[in-house]
């Protein structure tokens, strides 16, 4: 027996690409895998994980994406966006939870691209986009201020927004000048670095444009900050908590596979986490290949469905290996376009990057002060709000502000899947009233004979736009014996508007008048058919045009 739905051939974008590598795409996985490294250990430890989860996820997500994912350049990983849902799934499920709605999310992921509905993620309002991003922003920056100014607070801190502020209020004595130092110092540098050696360089002109100048600008902003600062922590023996004061160690190698422990009770209230995880990884995943499109408009647009189906085979990897979710990164994406990559071979060369300094120099990375990793995704926090946007309100409806500051306000002091199910109902309930709004019922403009009365229906005749025809018996002339409906203008009709044009047509009946519809469109007359509306009403009484002549 076939199958009963469509779906996906599984056709990685590598498998016809690969012949196409250049050296370039190995220069650029070397550069973006640098990049990779001190975020990957950020954003892990933002989550409540330890850094080497972050890292494990870089390897393992990062590999398995490039080699069987359907975009040319896109970069997967640990994600910023993962932040906040990933902190509150640990802090109420603990490690083996995340594991196990990463693992749900992975399949959910899959099978959205195997039954390719990797179109239909982009159908997300702008608004919903916009406002869930900016507010992720904001709680990234505020889980950061802990380590930003070196509060002494024991344990870790709390998910929920008011708990977080009252916690941070609490210990806002025990700030640490050298660790604000350090992480003042850190934004700073990653701000200033691309404006030393651009077009309006702060540096000397003749230094700017020098060979040494150009070699040390292609150095990655993150990376110097994290060098610089941690051997300027380390050579004046700065007081500031680093990698190795709070997690001990970093693993020489990666873990070996291990399967979570998953039982129906277990997995019940994983349900909704997973479901999250899985849309907030399909949604940024699939930003991101379209940014890539949009800066590399040279190179095959990316596969939306194949895309999918890699991102969940990745995070139904990286939690086997202890990693955490991953998706599509943006600023790692488009460091790997700027850098010179063609195929996905620059992503599989950025895994392979990650693991060898993860190999070699693990104890290294135990020096870093938690403050410039604080510092990182402050910026990071900053780069990925579209502040400007609140900017522009005033020149958009009601309904989009409702949508886009509801959702942020929602994703700050509830949560993130709170704000996304109460904006797309929201946006749902917006677009039925402005789709409601447009439908239109109005007296034919054209000139019909004596007892026959017309109008025209424009617009989408829906659950949301029946009022407008319901209302139509009381307007019917009491000489009147045939009312002739002009439908050439009636895009969409559902079963609820096919109920109004029965229940009218009855109500007509009773008064011993004949109702005719003319010119309707073949979705309309299609459903009326299915019905048995058409049958009812009866062939004769469908005209092919409009009858009468114009006033």
């Amino acid at each position: 027996m076939a199958w009963p739905l469509p779906t996906h051939p599984f056709r990685p974008r590598l498998r016809t690409v690969w012949r196409e590598a250049r050296w370039s795409d190995v220069g650029a996985g070397l550069t973006v895998g640098v990049v990779a490294l001190p975020l990957a250990m950020a954003f892990a430890m933002a989550s409540g994980l330890a850094p080497a989860a972050g890292l494990v996820t870089a390897i393992v997500a990062g590999v398995l994406i490039s080699l069987l994912g359907g975009s040319n350049v896109q970069i997967g990983g640990p994600a910023g966006a993962f932040i906040v849902v990933v902190y509150g799934i640990v802090e109420r499920h603990g490690l083996p939870g995340l594991w196990v709605a990463t693992l749900m999310a992975g399949g959910l992921l899959f099978l959205m691209g195997w039954f390719r509905l990797g179109a239909l993620v982009r159908h997300v309002p702008v608004a919903i986009v916009i406002g869930f991003t900016n507010g992720i922003a904001v709680l990234i920056a505020l889980s950061q201020v802990r380590d930003f100014l070196g509060l002494q607070v024991p344990g870790k801190m709390p998910a929920d927004l008011f708990a977080q502020l009252a916690t941070l209020a609490r210990h806002a004595g025990s700030w640490n000048p050298a660790a604000l130092g350090l992480g003042l110092g850190c934004v700073a540098l990653l701000a200033l670095w691309p404006r030393l050696f651009g077009e309006r360089t702060l540096l000397p002109s003749e230094f700017a444009r020098s060979n040494a100048a150009r070699s040390v600008s292609r150095l990655p902003g993150p990376v110097v900050a994290l060098v610089m600062l941690t051997a300027l922590a380390t050579a004046l023996h700065l007081p500031v908590e680093t990698l190795g004061t709070r997690f001990g160690s970093i693993p020489h190698a990666l873990p070996s596979p291990a399967w979570p422990a998953i039982g129906w009770e277990s997995a019940k209230p994983l349900i909704i986490p997973a479901l999250t995880l899985a849309l907030l990884g399909a949604i940024e995943s699939l930003l991101c290949a379209r940014v890539a499109d949009k800066l590399a408009p040279e190179l095959p647009r990316h596969d939306p469905n194949q895309e999918l189906m890699a991102q969940g085979l990745a995070n139904m990897a990286s939690p086997l290996m202890g990693g955490m979710p991953a998706t599509g990164t943006i600023a790692r994406t488009v460091t790997n376009i700027r850098a010179g990559a063609r195929t996905p071979v620059a992503g599989v060369v950025h895994a392979l990057t990650v693991l060898a300094v993860m190999l070699v120099a693990a104890p290294l990375a135990l020096h870093v002060p938690l403050a410039v990793l604080a510092g990182i995704l402050v910026f990071v926090a900053w780069n990925m709000g579209e502040w400007h946007e609140f900017a522009r309100l005033r020149h958009f409806t009601v309904q989009y502000r409702t949508v886009l500051v509801g959702t942020f306000v929602l994703t700050v002091v509830f949560d993130l899947t709170v704000a996304v199910e109460i904006g797309l109902v929201l946006a749902c309930a917006f677009f039925i009233v402005r789709m409601s709004q447009l439908f239109r019922v109005s007296p034919s403009s054209r000139h019909l004979p004596e007892g026959v009365q017309g109008f025209e229906l424009m617009g989408s005749l829906f659950f949301g736009s029946v009022v407008k025809v319901e209302a139509l018996a009381a307007a019917i002339a009491p000489d009147t014996q045939t009312v002739v409906l002009d439908l050439h203008r009636l895009v969409q009709l559902d079963t609820s508007g096919l109920e109004a044009l029965r229940e009218l047509h009855q109500a007509l009946q009773r008064r011993g008048v004949a109702l005719v519809l003319a010119d309707v469109n073949e979705q309309a007359l299609s459903l009326m058919r299915r019905a048995g509306f058409a049958a009812e009403l009866g062939e004769a009484n469908f005209l092919p045009k409009m009858m009468g002549s114009p006033v």
